[in-house]
C-alpha cells in the first residue's frame, strides 16, 4: 500500500498491515515452533475461522483505527503492549490469540507495519488465566522482541 506524510512530517501507513506468526529462534527452541499457528491448528474449525476473521479485520482496518467491539482488546497491567483477539467456542470455552503490533515493522525486517501473533490459549467458561499463564505469554513476547530482524514464520 502507500505511505503518506502527516501534518507533523511523520510517515503514516495507508493500507492493511501485514500479519505474521512469531517463530521461536533455534537458540531458544531447536524445533523452531510457531506457537500461534500451533494454537490455531488445534482449535475447532469454527473457532479458527472466527479468530482468523478477527485478525484479518484488524490488519485491514488497520489496528490503530480498529474498533474492538470486545473481539480485539488492548491488554493492561503487566500485559501492557499485548493485544488479544477473543472468541468463544460452541462448548462455552474462551479462546484468545495474543498479539503485538509493530508500527515500524520495516525497521525490524517485517516489510512494514505488522500485527504479529505470538501465541494463543483457551480457558473454560467463567474462568481466568493464571499469572503463570500470562508469564508464559510475556516470556514468548520477550523472546520475540529480543531479535532484530524479528523471527517470524
Amino acid at each position: 500500500m502507500s505511505k503518506k506524510k502527516s501534518k507533523r512530517g511523520a510517515t503514516k501507513w495507508k493500507g492493511p498491515w501485514r500479519i505474521h506468526f512469531f517463530k521461536r529462534h533455534k537458540e531458544d527452541d531447536p524445533a523452531q515452533s510457531v506457537p500461534g499457528r500451533e494454537f490455531l491448528d488445534a482449535c475447532p474449525t469454527s473457532v479458527r475461522a472466527k479468530l482468523v476473521a478477527i485478525i484479518t479485520a484488524v490488519a485491514d482496518a488497520p489496528p490503530p483505527m480498529f474498533s474492538g467491539g470486545g473481539k480485539w482488546e488492548a491488554m493492561h497491567g503487566n500485559m501492557s503492549g499485548f493485544f488479544e483477539a477473543r472468541t468463544d467456542g460452541e462448548s462455552r470455552e474462551h479462546f484468545r490469540l495474543f498479539c503485538v503490533l509493530e508500527r515500524d515493522g520495516a525497521s525490524v525486517g517485517l516489510g512494514g507495519p505488522s500485527l504479529v501473533i505470538i501465541t494463543g490459549m483457551r480457558k473454560g467458561f467463567k474462568t481466568t488465566f493464571t499469572n503463570n499463564d500470562y508469564e508464559q505469554v510475556r516470556a514468548l513476547g520477550l523472546e520475540y522482541f529480543k531479535r532484530s530482524p524479528r523471527s517470524v514464520a
